[in-house]
C-alpha cells in the first residue's frame, strides 16, 4: 500500500517538473519568435529606421483633367523612451495646441494597437510648412521627436467627393485585416471611402526605409553602410475616371438646395459619366488637422452629406419600372405590342382601386408607356399572375422575379463603389409569410406592376435599366475607374450582362420612351434637336410629399448617356427630375445649353425644395 502511494506521488512530480519544462519552452519561443518587444528594444538601440511614404496616385477624369493630387506634409513621430526632457510647454506653443491637448493625443498614441515605447509612434499627424518649420528650428528642445515627410490629398474641384473618397488614418479592423502585405502600422492613412478606398492598393504605392546607425548614447552617426539597406519608396498608380467632371459639376449645381442623386453612365462601356448626392461638400473640408472637427459637422447635418444616395439610397422605382413589366409581360407572351386595356381614371375591382391620371382609353403597350397608365400594368400584371400555364401563382411570381433580376435589381451590380445596395426584389416566400402559404391572390401584390409595393431600387440600378434598354436587352455593370496605369481594369467590368428578356421586345419599350418625350408625360423637359427616350415616375413616400423620378437614354440611336434623377419630396417626375435629367444630357451631348431652354436651367438652379 505504502509503494503505491509513494509511487503516485513520483508521477504526481514528473508531471509537475515536465509542466515547468513546457512552460519555460513556451516563454522561451514566445520571446524569441512572436514577441517583438526585446527586438525593438535591440533594434531602437542600434538603429533609427525612417520610413519613406510613397506618393500618392493622381485621379483623373475621362478627359485627363487633374481631380486629386498630393501636397507634402509632415507628421511628428517620437520614440516614447527617447523623450526625457521634452519641452511639452514650447512644443505646444510651437504647434498651436493646448496642453490638455497634448496629454490626450499622447493618451491616444499609447492606446493604438502595436504601440512600443522603442520604435516611432505618430503623435500629431500633418502638420504644414509653416509649423515643420518652427519645430524644426527648436527641435534640440524635444528629444525623441523627428518629423517624417508625408503627402495630402489637394482638390483641383470642390466636386464629387463621396465618388473620390477621402484618406483617414487606419482603424483597428484595416490593421487586423491587413495580414498578408502588412503594409500598415499604426498611424498610417489609407483611403476610406469612394475610389480612394476600392483602388486602395493600386493608389497607396510601396514604402520606402532608411537605416540609420546610433551611438552608445543614441545619437545618429549616418546611414547604415552608407544607405546601403535603403529601399526607396515607389509612388501609387495614377488612376483615370470615367466621370466627366464638368457634368459632375454641373449636376451638383442643379441639385443644390435640394435632396437626391443624378446616376449617368455611358450604356455602350458601363463607365459612370456622373454620380451626383445632394446635398454634398468640398472634398477638400475632410484633409488635414480639421479633418476631424469637419468630419462631426457633416455626420451630424441632418440632410446626411455623407449618405451616398446614387449607390445607397432605396426607393420606389414608381412608374419607371411599367418598362420592366412591359419587358417580362412581353417575353411571356402575356401581351403583345398590340394588347390593350381599358382605363377609366384607374384600375377597379370591386371595391379596390389604383388611380390614374386622365387619358384617352384604351390603350396598346406603346400608347401606355407614353401616357403612363397604370391601369395597363395592373391588367397585364395579374393576367400573368393567374394565367394557368405556371400552375401556381407562386411559380409565375418566381417567373417573374428572375426576369426582373435580370435587368439588374435585387442585388449588387457590382459597381466599383464601396456601400452598394441591393435593392429589394420579394420573392413567393415573401409573400408566403405576409399572408400564408397558398393564401395570397394576384390582386394583393398587384402594387409590384407599377413599382410600388415591395419594391426598392437605387438610382444607379434605374440609371443601368435605362442602359438595358438603350442597348436592346444587355448591361455592363457601371464603374468609376477607366484606366489603371501600369494594369488592365478588372475583366467583370468589360462583360456583357444579358438579360432574359429577347431583343425584339425591347424595340415596342423604347418606342413608347420616344413617344413619352415627344407627345407623353415628359413632353415639357424635351430636347428639340435630340431624340431622347425617357419615363418619367413619381414614387410614393409615406413620409411627405412623393418623390420626383426620371429615367432616359439619348440618342434614341446609338445611345451616349443613360441617366436617372431623383429629386426627394417634390412631386411629379415630369416637374423636376425630368428637366434636370435632359439638361444634363444636352450638356453632356453638346457642351451647352441654347438660349431656348437657359429659361428651364434657371428654374432648375434657383429652386429650393429642402424640407421646411
Amino acid at each position: 500500500m505504502t509503494n503505491d502511494i509513494y509511487a503516485n506521488r513520483r508521477f504526481v512530480i514528473a508531471a509537475l517538473m515536465l509542466s515547468v519544462v513546457l512552460i519555460y519552452i513556451a516563454r522561451l519561443i514566445n520571446l524569441q519568435l512572436v514577441d517583438q518587444t526585446y527586438q525593438d528594444k535591440a533594434d531602437s538601440n542600434a538603429y533609427l529606421r525612417k520610413v519613406q511614404f510613397p506618393a500618392r496616385g493622381i485621379i483623373r477624369d475621362r478627359n485627363d483633367k487633374v481631380l486629386v493630387f498630393n501636397k507634402l506634409s509632415y507628421d511628428v513621430m517620437v520614440v516614447p523612451r527617447e523623450m526625457n526632457g521634452f519641452d511639452t510647454l514650447e512644443f505646444c506653443r510651437s504647434v498651436n495646441i493646448t496642453k490638455k491637448d497634448f496629454i490626450a493625443k499622447v493618451r491616444e498614441m499609447r492606446n493604438r494597437v502595436g504601440y512600443s515605447r522603442y520604435t516611432p509612434q505618430l503623435l500629431i499627424a500633418q502638420l504644414d510648412a509653416h509649423d515643420y518649420g518652427v519645430l524644426h528650428e527648436k527641435g534640440f528642445l524635444y528629444p525623441g521627436m523627428y518629423l517624417q515627410k508625408r503627402t495630402l490629398r489637394e482638390y483641383n474641384y470642390p466636386n464629387a467627393a463621396l465618388l473620390l473618397g477621402s484618406i483617414g488614418e487606419v482603424g483597428r479592423n484595416t490593421l487586423k485585416a491587413d495580414t498578408i502585405d502588412h503594409f500598415y502600422v499604426p498611424g498610417d492613412y489609407a483611403g476610406q471611402n469612394g475610389v480612394e478606398l476600392t483602388y486602395e492598393k493600386d493608389l497607396r504605392g510601396e514604402k520606402g526605409e532608411e537605416i540609420f546607425l546610433r551611438d552608445a548614447h543614441g545619437r545618429i552617426q549616418g546611414k547604415l553602410e552608407d544607405g546601403l539597406y535603403d529601399k526607396e519608396s515607389k509612388p501609387g498608380k495614377d488612376l483615370q475616371l470615367s466621370i466627366d467632371i464638368d457634368l459632375q459639376a454641373y449636376g451638383e449645381r442643379l441639385m443644390q438646395n435640394k435632396v437626391g442623386s443624378i446616376a449617368a453612365i455611358d450604356p455602350s462601356t458601363g463607365e459612370i459619366l456622373a454620380l451626383v448626392s445632394s446635398p454634398t461638400y468640398d472634398p477638400s473640408l475632410l484633409v488635414g488637422r480639421k479633418r476631424s472637427e469637419n468630419y462631426d459637422i457633416l455626420v451630424n447635418d441632418p440632410l446626411k452629406p455623407l449618405f451616398d444616395r446614387p449607390m445607397m439610397a432605396c426607393y420606389p422605382p414608381g412608374s419607371t419600372f411599367k418598362t420592366v413589366n412591359a419587358l417580362v409581360l412581353q417575353q411571356e407572351k402575356i401581351i403583345s405590342q398590340w394588347t390593350a386595356f381599358p382605363c377609366s381614371e384607374g384600375y377597379h375591382v370591386g371595391s379596390f382601386k389604383v388611380g390614374c391620371h386622365a387619358h384617352f382609353s384604351p390603350l396598346n403597350l406603346i400608347q401606355s408607356i407614353q401616357h403612363s397608365c397604370n391601369a395597363y400594368y395592373c391588367a397585364g400584371f395579374r393576367n400573368m399572375m393567374d394565367h394557368r400555364k405556371y400552375k401556381n401563382i407562386s411559380n409565375a411570381f418566381e417567373v417573374w422575379k428572375n426576369h426582373v433580376v435580370s435587368l439588374g435589381f435585387g442585388y449588387k451590380l457590382g459597381a466599383d463603389v464601396p456601400n452598394e445596395k441591393r435593392g429589394y426584389i420579394p420573392n413567393s416566400g415573401v409573400y408566403d409569410r405576409i399572408y400564408g402559404e397558398g393564401r395570397w391572390k394576384s390582386l394583393m401584390i398587384v402594387s409590384n406592376s407599377i413599382g410600388q409595393g415591395e419594391i426598392l431600387a437605387t438610382p444607379l440600378q434605374i440609371a443601368n435599366l435605362a442602359a438595358t434598354i438603350a442597348n436592346r436587352g444587355y448591361y455592363i455593370v457601371p464603374h468609376l475607374v477607366k484606366k489603371i496605369e501600369g494594369r488592365e481594369i478588372d475583366s467583370c467590368y468589360l462583360q456583357k450582362k444579358v438579360s432574359t428578356i429577347d431583343s425584339i421586345y425591347f424595340e415596342t419599350v423604347v418606342e413608347g420612351m420616344d413617344l413619352v418625350m415627344k407627345n407623353g408625360t415628359g413632353w415639357g423637359a424635351r430636347i428639340d434637336s435630340i431624340e431622347v427616350c425617357g419615363k418619367t415616375g413619381t414614387a410614393q413616400n409615406p413620409h411627405g410629399e412623393d418623390h420626383s423620378l426620371f429615367m432616359a437614354f439619348a440618342p434614341k440611336k446609338d445611345p451616349k448617356i443613360a441617366i436617372c434623377v431623383v429629386v426627394e419630396n417634390s412631386g411629379f417626375g415630369a416637374t423636376w427630375a425630368a428637366p434636370i435629367a435632359t439638361l444634363m444630357m444636352e450638356k453632356y451631348l453638346k457642351g451647352y445649353i441654347p438660349k431656348r431652354r437657359l429659361y428651364l436651367e434657371e428654374r432648375m438652379l434657383n429652386a429650393n425644395l429642402l424640407p421646411k
